[in-house]
């Protein structure tokens, strides 16, 4: 079996997971560095520094990374889910939430930009995994076998509701 062979028979939920690492790595570095009060090392751009010290960098006071942390680590914990159950709606938490985060990144993208003009390379690679996330995703979510309303895991719709006589 060839690599190319072997790699099409990867768990799209692995593929996914592997690239949630990734992020959860880039979020957690920089969530690190601007907890401790540093900025990131952004090597001869300088961009990061510039990005990292803007006002933009901190919702309610709480660094901007810290969030990118807690959605790797749900895209992560859902993509590991539904590779290991085959629940539907945990691809289907993925897509979305990725969906957000993609929504975020762009939001924030255009901050960096048109409002603080500089970019952090961590920032945008942290961005590149997640739009890769999401296309994956939803290839994924919109390729799947289509039918019932539950899927084999009985993850997806209920479509009974037990009532209990008292």
């Amino acid at each position: 079996m060839t690599l190319a062979q072997r790699i099409r028979h990867v768990h799209p939920g692995l593929v996914l997971a592997a690239l949630d690492f990734l992020g959860l790595l880039i979020a957690a570095y920089l969530a690190t560095v601007e907890l401790q009060g540093n900025l990131p090392v952004c090597g001869p751009l300088h961009g990061c520094e510039t990005v990292a010290s803007s006002p933009y960098s901190r919702i309610a006071g709480i660094p901007v990374a810290v969030f990118g942390v807690f959605l790797s680590l749900f895209l992560m914990t859902a993509a590991l889910a539904w590779w290991r159950t085959g629940a539907t709606w945990l691809l289907a938490s993925h897509y979305v939430g990725s969906l957000v985060g993609v929504i975020f990144e762009t939001y924030f993208t255009y901050l960096e930009l048109f409002v603080i003009d500089a970019i952090c390379v961590w920032c945008a690679a942290y961005f590149v995994t997640l739009l890769v996330r999401f296309i994956l995703s939803a290839i994924v979510w919109f390729r799947r076998p289509k039918g019932r309303p539950t899927d084999a895991a009985g993850g997806g719709l209920a479509t009974e509701s037990v009532v209990a006589d008292d």
